[in-house]
């Protein structure tokens, strides 16, 4: 009789998990499905990525070599190519390399074109875009108005900027092309004591104060 009962017992089952199974099987395939595409997709997003990362990393070699042996126009053309359509981590890289092979060429406007570029790109981490400013800057100290590195200038030199040595380094710079003697011995009092700047700035710093005469207040 056991017996009886059990195998009443086992199609209850059956043909409940039958009609559970019709019920909600779909269901339980989308899932698994969606489950294993999810896997299958990021997996293969993850490759795509480390391929393209490749692709880009030996694009950049290539071009290095290109600027290593002199041919600093084609190195120039291929770093910004690489820079319009590599991933996040070559765009810095491309463009700062662009500038070098630009300089080369002896293309100055091209560079600083590439650089104010670099400085309003709102996707670039803020402190490589004011590296881009000051360098930008440093190009243009010979030839560009005083205004005009002044407003350069002005956004890197405020105490929080990691920049703030070399910029106000610079504005002494143009100082002293101005002519504006006290001002530039005053800058360069400064950063010669300022425990915060490099050591080789600070040198710097010594250095074309003494060639001005001394520390403010200290010579004509």
């Amino acid at each position: 009789m056991s017996d009886v009962f059990r195998e009443v017992d086992e199609d209850v089952r059956r043909d409940q998990l039958t009609r559970l199974w019709r019920t909600y099987g779909p269901y339980v395939i989308a899932v698994a499905l969606a489950v294993v595409l999810g896997v299958a997709a990021n997996v293969g997003w993850k490759e795509y990525r480390l391929s393209q990362r490749l692709a880009d990393g030996e694009r950049f070699a290539a071009a290095l070599d290109l600027l290593d042996g002199g041919h600093s126009a084609l190195a120039a053309q291929r770093f910004a190519e690489l820079a319009e359509d590599a991933g996040d981590g070559y765009v810095v890289l491309a463009r700062l390399r662009e500038v070098e092979a630009l300089t080369a060429t002896g293309d100055t406007d091209g560079a600083v074109a590439v650089l104010d570029r670099l400085a309003a790109d709102d996707g670039i981490d803020s402190v490589f875009r004011d590296l881009a400013r000051l360098r930008a800057a440093l190009y243009l100290i010979d030839s560009a108005p005083a205004d005009e590195l002044d407003r350069r200038l002005a956004p890197l030199m405020g105490d929080d900027s990691p920049w703030r040595a070399s910029a106000r380094e610079l504005d002494g710079l143009v100082a002293m092309r101005n002519g504006e003697t006290a001002r530039a011995r005053e800058i360069f009092t400064d950063l010669s004591e300022d425990a915060s700047a490099p050591p080789a700035l600070r040198g710097r710093a010594a250095e074309l104060l003494a060639a001005l005469g001394g520390r403010t207040g200290g010579g004509g």
